[in-house]
C-alpha cells in the first residue's frame, strides 16, 4: 500500500512540474492565430491592430493570447473561441457577451457596461465598470456574485 502511494506522488509530482515547464506563453506573429481567432478581432474591434500574439502550450491544452493597440487582451482556446475578453476598463463592444447574460445586466445594473468576460467550467464569469463581478451558467443565467 505504501508503495502504490509513494508512486502515485510521485507521478503526481513529476506532471505538476511538467506542466509548469511546459506552461509559457511564446510570441507568434499575428497571422499564426487560427483562423476563428483572427474573426473574431476582425469582427469586434476592426480598429485595432493586434500589438503582439502568444501561444501557450501545456498538458493537453494549446491556448493562444492577442493584445489589441488599444490595450484590450483576447484569450483564446485552441480552436481560436474566445475564452477571455479584457476591454481594458472599457465596455465590450455588443455581441461579445450572450445575448441572456447581456439583457440581466442592462436589466440589473443599467448605468454601467460590461468590461470583462471569461468563460469559465460553469458558464461566464463577467466584470462590469462599476467592480461589481457576476456569474453565470452555461446558459446565462444568474448564478451568482464573483467572491
Amino acid at each position: 500500500m505504501m508503495k502504490t502511494v509513494k508512486s502515485f506522488l510521485t507521478i503526481l509530482m513529476a506532471l505538476t512540474i511538467s506542466s509548469v515547464c511546459l506552461a509559457d506563453d511564446h510570441p507568434i506573429p499575428a497571422d499564426q492565430l487560427p483562423v476563428a481567432a483572427k474573426s473574431f478581432i476582425q469582427k469586434y474591434f476592426p480598429d485595432s491592430a493586434i500589438s503582439y500574439a502568444l501561444v501557450g502550450y501545456g498538458i493537453m491544452r494549446t491556448d493562444y493570447e492577442a493584445r489589441l493597440a488599444d490595450g484590450t487582451q483576447v484569450e483564446f482556446d485552441r480552436k481560436g473561441n474566445w475564452t477571455g475578453v479584457d476591454a481594458n476598463h472599457r465596455a465590450l463592444p455588443a455581441g461579445i457577451v450572450p445575448e441572456r447574460v447581456a439583457a440581466y445586466i442592462q436589466a440589473k445594473f443599467p448605468d454601467t457596461g460590461i468590461i470583462k468576460i471569461t468563460r469559465k467550467w460553469f458558464g461566464f464569469e463577467t466584470e462590469l465598470m462599476n467592480g461589481v463581478e457576476l456569474r453565470f451558467n452555461a446558459d446565462g443565467a444568474f448564478i451568482g456574485y464573483d467572491r
